[in-house]
């Protein structure tokens, strides 16, 4: 049992013994929060509990405090102070951080692992571009941020499905095959205009290049219509080949491609609006069908079947999510661009009008990025003169850099992206700060090789109380938030957080590196200290991990 799980007992039995006393009196004791102080003088952990508990009973938190304080009981406990209008401080014996830096020992790869999740099943449906052209930064963010998050989830004791939904019905694609189409007959000396809503970058003419190349003049004199069907398939699977390819490289994978063509094909959309229809939040007006939205907090009702009876692209994320929600997942997440913040209220209207809670669908936006390079806004790509693409990016920085710039800040935030410090080998660089921990831990390692030193391993009795200098106490305290942190970012949709604690733990291992010798000094403080180091190696691999970030062994 961790430390944190073995104080919140303690804080709890203390509390119940007050109540017992006639201490102070709380129907439902309220949460045990702990959380590690800002400074060090103030103790290992400190909670509110106190504060909480005397709100419910209307007592004096000073009262509370010192009646729980009291009363607890623990070995590991050297002593509890009572600031401030009622925190409680806990100052732990030393030997709590070895036991516990001897468990992560123990543990290896799977510490950090927790069951916070509960088994919860949960979707991630995030990147989800328009397959029409090459995927740009901003999908880069979203793939990402997208992809960290699921790995953090299943860290913390989720069963998560990755998914990628395939926007291959509706204008769009008809604009693509369009596009495809006019630029075919441009490249085989034909004069057309070019769609008003067509897509004019550089990669459609490479695709009907790639036609011609292939087939030839064979399209040329068909009939429009034949034509125009059998480039959107083309040029929709190509765009599909591209999008998975530059996601690969991004170290990105989905467990589900779903198509929107489905949706229509299969009738879900019109079972929907049955459902709907029966819930009685369906009605006609004009000739159309209309979602009865504002029952549900939107503004407005909105259009979902229009008086020609073509679905709206309502219709369609209506029928979505309700499969969605029909193949069971508690909680679905949906990763956008800032630009479909508006959009959030007319899909969880639809939730609650098919009789679903709306809370278990989750919308997480993502702010725009800028991307700089040599102090100047970079809005194209020197190649296209188009916006620059996720590929350009990636070899432009690597995709390491990319990921960890991505992640690092909170989605709630713009996201400033310098170019030259991601692709700078310094300490101001965090990614490499980061990598080249785990690097120097992994050359200590071929060092002591060389020098005919073996580590013990976790199962030989080390003697870990020779850690006892305050750089190697604040590293195994850092080492023990781990499962903490991965829980928390989990709870909190965050993955921001492990890019930070990992930054952190990655300071206080060169802080450590450069004060405490390591190799040649006393037998067991050698030992103790590639323990320690083990330790940190392990979190630094597991944190990238879980960032999709490579932890190299030699930079």
């Amino acid at each position: 049992m961790d430390i944190k799980t073995l104080l919140t007992s303690a804080i709890r039995e203390a509390a119940d013994k007050a109540m017992a006393a006639g201490e102070f009196r709380v129907d439902n004791l309220p949460a045990v929060n702990l959380e590690v102080p800002p400074q060090k003088e103030f103790g290992d952990y400190a909670t509110n509990f106190a504060m909480q508990a005397a709100k419910a009973a209307r007592t004096n938190p000073r009262n509370v405090a010192q009646a729980i304080v009291s009363r607890l009981q623990a070995p590991w406990l050297e002593r509890a102070e009572i600031a401030g209008p009622g925190f409680i401080n806990f100052h732990l014996k030393p030997d709590w951080l070895y036991a516990m830096l001897a468990g992560i020992l123990r543990q290896g790869d799977s510490y950090g692992r927790t069951n916070s999740g509960g088994g919860r099943r949960v979707q991630i449906e995030f990147v989800s571009a328009n397959p029409t052209g090459p995927l740009h930064v901003g999908h880069g963010r979203g793939a990402a941020v997208g992809s960290a998050l699921a790995n953090l989830m299943d860290m913390a004791g989720y069963q998560v499905q990755k998914e990628f939904y395939i926007n291959d019905a509706g204008n769009q694609i008809d604009n693509l095959a369009a596009s495809v189409n006019a630029r075919y007959l441009e490249l085989l000396g034909q004069n057309v205009d070019f769609p008003e809503d067509g897509y004019h970058g550089r990669d459609i003419i490479e695709t009907a290049q790639r036609i011609i190349d292939r087939d030839g003049e064979k399209y040329l004199h068909c009939p429009a219509e034949e034509r125009l069907a059998v480039f959107k398939e083309l040029a929709l699977q190509e765009k599909l080949a591209a999008l998975r390819e530059d996601l690969a490289a991004f170290n990105v994978t989905f467990d589900n491609w779903f198509s929107e063509r489905t949706l229509h094909e299969q009738g879900l959309i019109a079972a929907a609006c049955d459902v709907i229809r029966r819930q009685g939040f369906l009605y006609e007006k004009d000739g159309a069908l209309w979602l009865k939205s504002t029952a549900f907090g939107d503004d407005k009702d909105r259009v979902v079947i229009r008086e020609n009876g073509v679905p709206t692209y309502l219709a369609a994320d209506i029928a979505y999510h309700r499969d969605k929600l029909e193949r069971g997942f508690e909680t679905l997440i949906n990763i956008w661009g800032a630009d479909h913040h508006g959009y959030i209220s007319r899909v969880k209207a639809s939730i609650a009008a098919m009789g679903y809670s709306p809370d278990r669908l989750e919308v997480l936006i993502l702010q725009m990025v800028n991307l700089y390079q040599g102090g100047e806004l970079v809005k194209m790509s020197k190649r296209t003169g188009q916006l620059v693409t996720l590929s350009e990016l990636i070899e432009e920085v690597g995709c390491d850099a990319a990921r960890f710039f991505f992640i690092m800040r909170s989605i709630d935030s713009q996201l400033d992206f310098d170019m030259d410090l991601a692709k700078s080998s310094s300490n101001e660089n965090p990614v490499y700060y980061i990598q080249y921990a785990h690097a120097r831990i992994s050359s200590i390692f071929r060092q002591a090789e060389e020098a005919g030193i073996t580590f013990a391993g976790a199962d030989a009795r080390l003697n870990l109380a020779l850690l006892n200098s305050p750089p190697e106490i604040d590293l195994i305290k850092k080492l023990g938030e781990f499962p903490d942190e991965i829980s928390a970012a989990a709870r909190e949709r965050a993955p921001h957080r492990i890019a930070r604690y990992a930054h952190e733990l990655a300071g206080l291992f060169h802080g450590f590196y450069n004060q405490c010798r390591i190799i040649g000094v006393e037998s067991e403080l050698q030992q103790a200290r590639l323990a320690l180091v083990t330790a940190v190696r392990t979190v630094i691999r597991q944190a990238l991990g879980v960032l999709g970030v490579a932890a190299p062994e030699k930079m």
